[in-house]
């Protein structure tokens, strides 16, 4: 069964929260350290709170930039948190031309422009590259009921509106859409389906241990020590394979409990618009070393990412058709604003 979001692998305001990455220059000035030429810093907006996907992400790219000293200048990493990624993304736009910002972002910020009514689309700012796809989990507490993703599912067939469901994005994110696209597949109506939003990894947790919903879905990375620590269970995941990791066990596809569904998430890097075809392609070249960087390679076997790298034009093309298959689900929820 074809599914939009079915894909293979490839070979509330601003809240400012600011973490620099590189040496504290103001504590380090008076000491004899000599800070880089500031025409080689960078800064780097990252559309969620400490801790979530994509600031897991940046934070790698940033220290395998820095380890390697690719830009000779400094990193200073902005979180940026509202709507889902909206806020960032509208500061991202109002930059144009700054050729030494970059913004990681990916499938959540999509769908978030669609749902909080934004008419920029990522493909109007500068497309760097995608990097990696990253699979979403189901997730129960350690004593739900549930020991099996079929036996979920089950009791989900049988009366969706008595369980509810959670995720660590907002409508049209990763955490939303794949819950949906699972209920369809699964042969329920997913206007049928409970699902709560929360900000992030962290209340989420909180909500399934205290059994405010009965099952949560995004991604693993998050819940490791959860996992690891008899927390939580993984009870399915929703690539093609079987996640290799020591810490989160054995866990089953989704197809292999018996529901034809391959859905990965995404990340990937975007520069302001504006800025010239020569600065795009020294980006393009950053991004690129950094992505064969030691550093970056045990990032990605570490947090269990799928290495998808694509740059430039053919990075646009991708996010075009991302946009089309987001629009085309969200529509058809009704979760489409004008």
């Amino acid at each position: 069964m074809k599914h939009p979001f079915s894909r293979r692998p490839t070979a509330h305001r601003c809240v400012g929260v600011v973490a620099t990455v590189a040496l504290v220059v103001a504590a380090l000035s008076g000491c004899g350290v000599t800070r880089g030429d500031a025409a080689d810093d960078f800064t780097v907006y990252i559309p969620n709170s400490p801790g979530g996907g994509y600031d897991q992400t940046g934070r790698a790219a940033v220290a395998a930039m820095e380890r390697n000293d690719l830009t000779g200048g400094d990193f200073e990493i902005n979180n940026i948190i509202g709507a889902g990624g909206s806020v960032a993304m509208s500061r991202l736009m109002n930059a144009e031309g700054d050729d030494h910002l970059l913004m990681y972002m990916g499938l959540g910020v999509v769908g978030s422009l669609y749902s909080n009514g934004n008419d920029v689309r990522p493909q109007d700012a500068t497309p760097i590259a995608k990097l990696i796809e990253d699979q979403e989990g189901v997730l129960v507490p350690a004593d739900s009921p549930f020991q099996t993703f079929e036996e979920f599912i089950e009791a989900w067939r049988a009366d969706p509106g008595s369980i509810v469901v959670g995720g660590g994005s907002s409508v049209g994110g990763p955490d939303h859409l794949f819950p949906m696209l699972l209920a369809e597949a699964a042969g329920i109506d997913p206007t049928e389906v409970r699902y709560v939003v929360y900000d992030g990894g962290g209340p989420l947790t909180s909500a399934l241990l205290g059994n405010k919903i009965q099952v949560g879905f995004s991604g693993l990375g998050e819940f490791e020590g959860q996992i690891a620590g008899g927390d939580l269970r993984g009870l399915a995941v929703s690539g093609e394979e079987r996640i290799a990791s020591e810490a989160l066990g054995d866990i089953p596809t989704v197809t292999e409990g018996g529901v034809d569904l391959v859905f990965n998430n995404w990340r990937g890097v975007l520069a302001p618009p504006g800025i010239s075809d020569e600065d795009r392609q020294r980006l393009i070249d950053l991004v690129v070393e950094m992505h064969g960087t030691e550093e970056w390679q045990t990032a990605m076997a570490e947090n269990g990412w799928i290495d998808a790298l694509q740059t430039g034009d053919e990075f646009t093309s991708f996010l075009e058709e991302e946009d089309a298959r987001v629009r085309e689900t969200l529509d058809s929820l009704g979760l489409v604003r004008s």
